[in-house]
């Protein structure tokens, strides 16, 4: 009985320094999101910082509202690239645990 427990106890800690090292390499993936068939794009990390926003310029001759929707669009597009991806690397890690269905982990 011990042993298992001992056993148990080490697999958390391998399982959690394993979560910690992939959210670390998750932080600094970038992903690109874009609207306008790539007339705006916003690149942003798995942290969900925004890296760098691309603008065409032939949008400059548009109204001031296309504008902020094709940002608008582009980030929204971004945001769930970076889900999609994060929630892709994550299932690797957590196959093996039985967990839930929608169980989500935190972070």
């Amino acid at each position: 009985m011990k042993g298992s427990i001992s056993d148990l106890m080490q697999q958390a800690q391998k399982m959690q320094a394993d979560m910690q090292k992939a959210q670390e390499e998750l932080g600094h993936a970038e992903v690109q999101g874009e609207s306008g068939a790539g007339l705006v794009s916003v690149t942003m990390t798995g942290r969900h910082d925004v890296k760098r926003v691309c603008i065409d310029d032939s949008v400059f001759s548009e109204e001031k509202a296309v504008l902020e929707d094709l940002l608008a669009a582009a980030v929204n597009d971004a945001v769930r690239k970076v889900e999609a991806h994060n929630r892709e690397a994550m299932s690797g890690l957590t196959a093996g645990m039985n967990l839930p269905a929608g169980f989500k982990m935190p972070f």
